[in-house]
């Protein structure tokens, strides 16, 4: 089987630090090339992820460009996907399209037609109400979570074929630490993450917190410190950074509370092996979880608030916490000994490895292709 596997124009594959849906990527296409499938990956110029071969419109990621006027970034997806459609146009090789790009792609790919499309939900499925409740029958799609599919509009869930939980190749880690030190929220600082609520619990209960992640691209505190004293600047009055800057930075003290920016590859593994939790106070119903299973795989127990997807990934017990409130969330933090880190180690292995993943899409290729 020939996989057109579509990533999109924002960040290279692997992403060099934050990235949700390039990781995603990033961790399917080894899996699926180990079991005979050829991938041709769209992407950007300088994705580094080994693959049969490679397309772009763009020589780098286009992330950044995401912060300017709407009318100024408006044709960077676009432009993307008509290099996608050009390439399936001038060959017959393709059995199959598996889309990450939100909208323009399934929307793109079912007005040019060509081979049968899988596209892959990653976002909250609030957005875009007029493309979800009329979606393309064209085009088969699937969710990263039970959950997220739950909350879609009747046309999309009409249309799903079901979801697949996503993996992490850190399911096979041996990567231990003792340290314990510190616990730690990892992922983009923004108010759906809620960031503020562990720094507030972790000051209240006296331990430390480490807060890594970028703020819309930005990480350290004098790229925020530049734009919030250029009112021309681009992502000056972002709501990323508003937050950050009114909510979050209260509680930094450069001791107890830290905030490191983004960290990718082995420097973020250390962080999150040498943590005695991870926390999610997500104030919002996170679709995919990543993150969590990422925390499980190093043994390091996740607690967070019961919403989205989190119940479909934490067995409440025994391979976390969740809590229902911001008060029994700072309960559970000081149980967090109470799960057993080889226990986390299990449940990774045995349901979030890529392994796992790359099997569930391939049932899913075959039922499109049927």
């Amino acid at each position: 089987m020939k996989v057109l596997m579509n990533a999109g124009p924002w960040l290279p594959v692997p992403p060099a630090g934050y990235g949700g849906i390039e990781n995603v990527v990033a961790t399917l296409v080894p899996a699926l090339r180990a079991k005979g499938v050829e991938i041709v990956l769209a992407s950007v110029g300088t994705s580094g992820l080994e693959v049969e071969e490679r397309i772009s419109a763009f020589d780098e990621g286009q992330f950044r460009e995401l912060q300017k006027p709407y009318n100024q970034v408006m044709g960077l997806a676009h432009a993307h996907q008509a290099r996608v459609v050009a390439e399936l146009r001038r060959r017959d090789d393709i059995d199959l399209v598996h889309d990450h790009l939100e909208v323009v792609g399934p929307a793109v790919l079912a007005a040019a037609g060509g081979p049968p499309v899988l596209h892959t939900l990653h976002w909250d499925l609030r957005k875009h109400p007029a493309f979800y409740g009329s979606w393309p029958k064209e085009i088969a799609v699937n969710g990263v979570s039970r959950s997220q599919i739950a909350r879609a509009p009747a046309a999309l869930r009409d249309a799903s074929l079901g979801a697949v939980h996503l993996a992490t190749p850190l399911a096979g880690s041996t990567l231990r630490a003792e340290t314990n030190d510190h616990l730690i929220v990892l992922g983009r600082v923004c108010s759906l993450k809620g960031q503020h609520i562990a720094a507030r619990i972790c000051q209240k209960l006296g331990l430390g917190l480490v807060l890594a992640g970028p703020v819309s691209g930005l990480n350290t505190a004098a790229e925020l410190e530049a734009v919030a004293g250029d009112p021309e600047h681009p992502l000056h009055g972002h709501p990323d950074v508003r937050y950050h800057l009114e909510e979050v930075s209260r509680y930094l003290d450069g001791d107890l509370v830290r905030w490191i920016g983004g960290v990718g590859g082995d420097e973020r593994d250390r962080l999150y092996a040498s943590a005695r939790a991870a926390l999610f106070p997500i104030q919002w119903d996170e679709p995919g979880g990543t993150a969590v299973v990422e925390a499980m795989a190093l043994g390091v127990p996740p607690i967070g608030l019961r919403r989205g997807c989190l119940p479909e990934l934490i067995d409440h017990g025994r391979t976390g916490f969740l809590a229902d409130t911001e008060e029994e969330l700072a309960e559970l933090v000081l149980r967090a000994h109470e799960i057993d880190p080889e226990e986390c180690r299990r449940e990774a292995r045995e349901r979030f490895s890529p392994e796992i993943m790359a099997e569930q899409y391939l049932r899913l290729y075959e039922r499109v292709l049927a």
